[in-house]
């Protein structure tokens, strides 16, 4: 028995207590698993102080957290003093106690042996484990600054390839573009001036009026020559493409407007989309349920309807809507179109029209308003292949003559409140001068429609029923 502020003692050494855990003997090979390469450091970490051995004063006051305390008290078999603060009472307490201990310890060895046994099994475990922990955050910390450092890497390789590709589509532009322009100049060099190609340049197809297909986005007459035309015919369409692209509106725009008109078709198709471009209406119409196909004189535009799986086909819109048996249709339809064709040849679209359609049947013809000036004067000549401007008013009398009743007009797409003309507020202003304030705002009204008012016109027409005698 240990007493108080006994000096520790060194004990001889005795055979290995089955207790003490048996250190595994690590191999000189290594198993096949390689270790991690080792990082390079600066300098290797400083080595860990060592720590003084343990005593018994660690666990009297503030018991120690260190397990390995904690195994060396139980191991050792360490008994805590007898002490007392009660002077000459305590000092009697305090040799009673020690005269007492050994008979109360002596009839619980066996239990005491088996606790402190156990006790000693569970601190090596729990300094197994706290190893094991200890490995496994460094392996953690190692893979996890191994990840960091693979993504940055894999990060500035990407960045260095994506910038290497954009170098490579900079310069395929370029070549693209110069060879664009160099085709453009070569066809112009072959193709022969209006006044000998003896027509005008349009769109349409129509006898008198020179051009390939129908459509609003057919090109202009092809030089002389097959080649030269398949080359000048490829090189328009897809300038018209872009032009469209820049300035006619997304697909979802399109749509957007385009779905004005879905409550005039409540009585069904088929219908026929003259002019049918990029194929934004008839996939509005084919996803209602309303049964549509499509004509226009770009082969560029045909193949991209026919690519989204729509029913469309190239040729001349005239020839093809003559074609139609008569009262067989349940719309026809043409957006941005009619400001292409000549004169003549609008009135004879709206008569052919009302021959294609079943009575109920709709024309809905939608055209740039020339009633903005902004949009007669600058918007409408955006499109080089733009004809005339049409006035709905005019196109209202041909709608009239041809048999359509009741005839309706949409104003669309008005001009954005940013740039239109800006109006006083009265609010801000003294009672005397709202009169005046007033004035100028009715006068900025009239002004800011006659130059802003609405992009486009829609127009539809009704084939009305025939009459029973």
């Amino acid at each position: 028995m240990t007493d108080a502020g006994a000096p520790r003692r060194t004990e001889p050494a005795e055979p290995a207590d089955p207790l003490q855990p048996v250190e595994p003997v690590q191999p000189a090979v290594q198993s096949a698993a390689p270790a991690p390469p080792a990082r390079p450091a600066s300098s290797p970490p400083p080595a860990p102080p060592a720590s003084p051995p343990p005593t018994i004063d660690d666990f009297l006051v503030e018991p120690t957290r260190d397990l390995a305390d904690w195994h060396w008290l139980w191991k050792e078999d360490r008994e805590f003093p007898i002490r007392s603060h009660r002077g000459l009472l305590g000092r009697f307490l305090v040799a009673w106690k020690r005269l007492l201990r050994p008979l109360v310890k002596v009839p619980l060895n066996d239990l005491w042996d088996r606790q402190r046994i156990f006790n000693v099994i569970l601190l090596e475990h729990l300094r197994e484990a706290r190893q094991l922990r200890h490995r496994d955050d460094q392996r953690i910390a190692y893979l996890e600054t191994l990840n960091a450092d693979g993504i940055d890497e894999l990060m500035r390789h990407n960045d260095a390839l994506f910038a290497r590709a954009d170098q490579k589509l900079d310069l395929y532009r370029r070549e693209a573009r110069d060879l664009l322009g160099s085709l453009g100049a070569a066809l112009a060099r072959l193709a022969p001036p209006p006044e000998e190609a003896g027509t005008a340049a349009g769109p349409i197809g129509e006898a008198g009026v020179a051009g390939p297909a129908a459509g609003a986005s057919g090109p202009p007459p092809p030089p002389a020559g097959p080649a030269a035309g398949e080359l000048a015919l490829a090189r328009d369409e897809h300038a018209y493409l872009e032009l469209e692209r820049l300035h006619r509106g997304t697909e979802q725009e399109i749509r957007g407007r385009i779905a004005r008109y879905l409550p005039y078709l409540a009585a069904g198709g088929p219908a026929l989309d003259l002019g049918c471009g990029r194929g934004e209406a008839l996939a509005l119409l084919r996803d209602h349920g309303i049964a549509a196909r499509g004509v226009d004189g770009s082969a560029r535009m045909v193949a991209i309807c026919r690519e989204r799986g729509l029913d469309a086909v190239q040729g001349d819109l005239f020839a093809a809507l003559a074609a139609v048996p008569p009262g067989s249709l349940g719309a026809v339809l043409s957006f941005h179109v009619v400001e292409h064709l000549p004169i003549g040849l609008l009135d004879r679209l709206v008569r052919l029209a009302w021959g294609a359609l079943r009575p109920g049947g709709v024309l809905i013809l939608e055209t740039p308003s020339p009633l903005s000036l902004v949009v007669a004067a600058r918007n409408f000549w955006l499109d080089p292949t733009h004809a005339r401007p049409v006035h709905p008013e005019s196109l209202r009398l041909s709608y009239e003559l041809a048999g359509f009743d009741p005839v309706e007009r949409l104003d669309l797409r008005p001009f954005p409140a940013a740039e239109r003309l800006p109006e006083i507020d009265l609010s801000r202003l003294p009672a005397e001068q709202r009169a005046l304030a007033d004035a100028v705002n009715r006068l900025r009204d009239q002004l800011d429609e006659l130059l802003y008012g609405c992009q486009d016109f829609g127009l539809i027409g009704v084939k009305p029923a025939a009459e029973v005698r």
